[in-house]
């Protein structure tokens, strides 16, 4: 999944950045409520860690232009102000949850894990196609009950074509969904890292789930070629 990380703390960005990634999640990150908004135009993102106080535009006003833009994308606001007229105002402003300067890092997970899972709405928890499952509560990936070991960028990579089951997905989209950074350049990537992950998924298997589009892209589908 991919979240927009928006602070102004560069010390604080980069601890926050690298413990995301490390369990999994793509993360953009912005500086300052102009970036912000210039992120969240360029890519959608399934979650936004949003600071109240950012240089320039503050954060009560970022999420403020963001919902008027249409984002639906679940907004978890950082903050030192703990008044209760403060978290109302964040919340009327759009927020869906409130977090008080200074948090634990599990305690940040934790509401991530449940502003997403709200999100979902009726959709499963736990995504399946054929005997391949993955919990994106956990991050726990299994093919056959074999429990499958994948990187953050090969995880990001799987989740996103099983949500897109059956579909073609170009490589184009897949680099706009899980790196950072969209250029041209990187969609040699791409077909490095699938083919690193389908050798961990379809490894062993009598039917592969991965399959290379030609000219295309990629599909992920349980059903014989």
């Amino acid at each position: 999944m991919r979240l927009l990380l928006v602070e102004d703390d560069p010390k604080a960005a980069l601890l926050l950045e690298r413990g995301l990634e490390e369990e999994g999640f793509v993360v953009d990150v912005a500086a300052t409520g102009d970036e912000a908004e210039e992120r969240a135009a360029l890519a959608e993102h399934d979650l936004v860690i949003l600071d109240w106080l950012l240089p320039g535009t503050p954060g009560i006003e970022v999420c403020r232009r963001l919902r008027a833009e249409g984002s639906t994308a679940p907004i978890l606001m950082l903050t030192a102000k703990d008044a209760v007229a403060d978290r109302i105002a964040g919340l009327d402003a759009g927020a869906d949850d409130y977090l008080v300067k200074p948090f634990a890092f599990g305690e940040l997970l934790a509401r991530i894990r449940a502003l997403l899972r709200r999100g979902e709405g009726p959709r499963a928890p736990v995504l399946a196609v054929g005997d391949l499952r993955l919990d994106p509560a956990s991050h726990l990936v299994t093919r056959g009950g074999r429990r499958v070991d994948l990187t953050p960028r090969e995880y990001a990579i799987l989740e996103y074509l099983m949500r897109h089951a059956g579909k073609v997905v170009s490589r184009t989209r897949l680099v706009e969904h899980v790196w950072e950074d969209e250029t041209d350049n990187l969609t040699n990537l791409v077909d490095v890292h699938v083919s690193h992950l389908r050798k961990k998924v379809d490894r062993g298997a009598a039917l592969p789930l991965i399959r290379t589009v030609r000219g295309r892209g990629y599909r992920l589908a349980a059903d014989p070629e």
